[in-house]
């Protein structure tokens, strides 16, 4: 082979890498997407309006779903990993991180949530219903999700915004463009609760609200709620 033949070998070898790595780091974005299929962070109410007994409920409730067998199988034998984390919410500053972004890819991941869960006491208990502040904490506590094609904030609570700005403010004002926020209304403690949920809280693409009959029917409400979440089920509208 002559110089130019060698040259010209070399030009195109160096050209195949480069197309190859130009179609790694191009592909790199929807691998990551395809692996984690959905991260979903759980909002939880704390506000004075929620006694100690209802507060028991709620994160009992939420233990209980998570360990129950569909939900299990929701979290590990779909297609790519969940993420899940968690946060209390209540007054305008009195938002905290209970669980940490964590991939959900065993049985002993789901176990390590649950007990932080059950480990973690109540942040909070005198404080108001301020949920436009909670959901632009929970807006910027997804910015730190891992990469996953599905965002999702599951807000529960039993009342409506009496401080702050209302959630339609945090939609206009905080980075929710990719992200749907879905509502588990608690009924009795506020007659408006379940319209407010669903008219104010419901949020982006495939939104809905489930609700709950009290706290005594928390339980049974988060496994619906989480089991259409997590399987991406679109059921009509509420």
């Amino acid at each position: 082979m002559g110089e130019h033949g060698k040259q010209g070998a070399l030009v195109g070898v160096r050209l195949l890498c480069a197309a190859l790595v130009a179609a790694l780091i191009w592909a790199a974005p929807a691998a990551r997407a395809q692996d984690c299929r959905l991260a979903l962070l759980l909002a939880l109410d704390v506000s004075s309006s929620v006694d100690e007994e209802e507060y028991l409920l709620q994160k009992d409730g939420l233990s209980a779903a998570l360990a129950s067998d569909d939900i299990r199988s929701a979290l590990l034998l779909g297609p790519g990993s969940v993420a899940l984390g968690a946060y209390e919410w209540s007054g305008r500053r009195q938002s905290e991180v209970v669980v940490d972004w964590m991939l959900i890819r065993s049985s002993a991941d789901i176990d390590r949530v649950i007990g932080i869960l059950q480990a973690t006491p109540r942040s909070q208990t005198r404080f108001p219903t301020a949920m436009g502040y909670a959901l632009g904490f929970g807006s910027n506590t997804m910015t730190r999700a891992p990469d996953c094609a599905r965002q999702v904030i599951d807000v529960s609570g039993d009342g409506v915004t009496n401080d702050g700005f209302a959630p339609d403010l945090a939609y206009k004002h905080y980075p929710f463009e990719n992200i749907t926020v879905n509502g588990l209304a608690v009924l009795g403690a506020d007659p408006e609760v379940d319209a407010y949920y669903d008219r104010m809280v419901r949020h982006g693409p495939d939104a809905f609200v489930e609700y709950s009959d009290g706290y005594a029917g928390f339980r049974q409400a988060m496994t619906r709620k989480l089991f259409r979440e997590i399987n991406g089920l679109v059921i009509g509208l509420n």
